[in-house]
């Protein structure tokens, strides 16, 4: 009967022994698939940090690109103010044309009256 009980606690051993080595392989197949999803997410996040460096260096280059065009913008100003004096001046000068197309066009009845000569 002893031998029957050593043979018992020989299976249990097993058993047990199989049973701890397939949850060891178990547990370490699941550290070794989370460890390949951090690996992965990793190179994952090393990519996508590339990726914004580019957007980073394309934002940068657009901001001095923005700087160049208010410059340049800026250095127009004069010209525009420019331009405004002198279509401020065409207006005046129209409105002196015309006074004087008027007045002429008076004096030019009146001397026709004067000398009564028939319209043109």
């Amino acid at each position: 009967m002893a031998s029957g009980m050593e043979d018992q606690k020989d299976q249990l051993a097993e058993s047990l022994d199989d049973l701890f080595t397939s949850v060891s392989t178990m547990i370490k197949g699941e550290l070794q698939g989370t460890n390949n999803i951090l690996e992965l997410l990793e190179k994952m996040n090393v990519r996508v940090a590339e990726e914004y460096k580019g957007f980073g260096d394309v934002a940068s280059g657009l901001r001095v690109f923005v700087e160049q065009l208010k410059s340049k913008s800026n250095s127009f100003d004069e010209y525009v103010q420019q331009i405004d004096a002198i279509e401020r001046q065409v207006t005046e000068f129209e409105a002196v044309i015309s006074m004087l197309d008027k007045h002429v066009s008076l004096l030019e009845s009146k001397m026709q009256s004067v000398y009564q000569i028939p319209p043109s």
